[in-house]
């Protein structure tokens, strides 16, 4: 179980707040200011504070032209943070980037998924635990299917011992998280940062 300063910095009256509205009025914004020809992966790694403050700092001005937490994979609409952490709804914390292909792959996004996460613990991330917590890539199209299954067996083969457990599946309804969620750790430097978001120093893969 996680410790009680992991619990208390995850669900700090800070993090509690309305359910979500959906797509937010920012979010909106990004999708209309988004350059023709880009495009978007979604992945869930843990709490999404940190996996969107990481592919920020590691694609910022490389391709990426936004990353926004929310939540999917669940069952019920609207869903809160609280609701999510309870996992009654079935949701992830998950991230979704927006990106120019031409600078910045899908394969690229997903090769750095595999760094900067650990995808071999079942509905967990360092001391947090829950199904909010799983691994998954939710593909957008058929290529990004192609692409997720390709990269995760090289992945699963040459960098985690075939002990890789992330799910592939087809991104259905997404969630915009609550808008203090997003930024969080710009926002909040010293804020809650799960143990398991690092960058590991693999060799590429081939």
């Amino acid at each position: 179980m996680p410790s009680i300063f992991t619990t208390l910095a995850r669900f700090s009256p800070f993090r509690m707040s309305s359910p979500s509205s959906g797509i937010t009025a920012a979010a909106a914004a990004v999708a209309a200011s988004a350059p023709a020809g880009s495009q978007k992966a979604t992945v869930a790694a843990g709490c999404f504070w940190g996996v969107e403050h990481e592919y920020r700092k590691h694609f910022e001005g490389k391709g990426l032209y936004d990353a926004r937490v929310g939540y999917i994979g669940g069952d019920s609409t609207s869903p809160s943070y609280r609701g999510v952490c309870s996992g009654s709804t079935g949701h992830a914390e998950a991230t979704q980037i927006t990106f120019d292909p031409k600078q910045l792959s899908y394969a690229q996004i997903l090769e750095f998924f595999y760094k900067m996460h650990d995808p071999t613990t079942i509905n967990q991330q360092g001391g947090d635990r829950g199904t909010q917590y799983r691994s998954g890539i939710f593909y957008h199209d058929a290529e990004q299917e192609k692409v997720a299954r390709e990269v995760t067996a090289k992945a699963n083969a040459q960098w985690w011992k075939g002990k890789v457990i992330t799910e592939i599946l087809p991104a259905k309804q997404w969630w915009d998280a609550e808008d203090y969620h997003q930024l969080y750790l710009v926002r909040n430097p010293d804020g809650y940062v799960c143990a398991s978001h690092h960058v590991r120093q693999f060799p590429d893969l081939q």
